[in-house]
């Protein structure tokens, strides 16, 4: 097995699908053991079996999201 951090960290985990294309899960890592690893992503929570795994390693924080653009008038795109 891959060694990962200690869970609540944020890692990227590369793995294989069953049609042998690589994927990476990038987020919170919520467990891990020998069977599978269970990270907490921004699209759902991703449990990957331990023998699909390619890498892994710990990454650091995501940056702040930015602020929304403004339209050439100055209000915000949104409104």
């Amino acid at each position: 097995m891959i060694r990962l951090p200690a869970p609540g960290r944020r890692v990227v985990v590369r793995y294989l699908l069953p049609t042998g294309q690589a994927t990476d899960a990038l987020g919170t890592l919520l467990s891990a053991d020998a069977e599978a690893v269970v990270v907490e992503t921004r699209r759902g929570t991703v449990r990957v079996a331990g023998d699909a795994i390619v890498a892994a390693k710990e990454v650091p924080p995501a940056p702040p999201r930015r602020a929304p653009r403004a339209t050439a008038d100055g209000r915000p795109a949104d409104s």
